[in-house]
């Protein structure tokens, strides 16, 4: 990324948060589901009355859930489960950065993953001669009776 010497705006604008490093698709499908939730609650309802963290957790979650257990659209709105959970995301962070968010968190557990990342690796070291079949959503397709 250079600057090209005829534009001197190309030397401060370069410098700025960039837009071009975000992708258009993803963000229009962003905007579709955002008129979505404007047209049920109303357009910037969380600005102005706020989010608890724990609803917009739980709806990231489960749209997650269902799209990683093979649900690709939302039955409810047509639209991607994977949309779906960036546009919980991006309710929550502009909550979150507009000071709108009551954080209903659990309390804070102490740090486990240490300990669950060792004993992960110390599992695949264990079985490292082994080569299984590790099996796909492609492997729940079946033919039809």
């Amino acid at each position: 990324m250079t600057a090209k010497p005829s534009n001197p705006k190309d030397l401060v604008g370069v410098r700025k948060a960039p837009m071009s490093t975000v992708s258009a698709a993803v963000m229009a499908e962003v905007g579709v589901a955002m008129l979505e939730g404007a047209a049920k609650y109303g357009r910037h309802n969380y600005r102005a009355v706020g989010v608890r963290a724990s609803v917009y957790y739980d709806a990231t979650i489960r749209h997650l859930f269902s799209w990683w257990e093979g649900e690709d659209i939302d039955p409810d709105s047509g639209m991607s489960h994977i949309t779906k959970a960036i546009t919980s995301l991006v309710v929550l962070r502009d909550a979150m950065i507009q000071s709108m968010m009551t954080d209903d968190r659990a309390p804070s557990s102490k740090d486990f993953y240490a300990a669950l990342n060792a004993a992960a690796g110390a599992i695949l070291d264990k079985h490292a001669d082994k080569n299984p079949r590790h099996f796909t959503i492609a492997d729940s397709v079946r033919e039809a009776d």
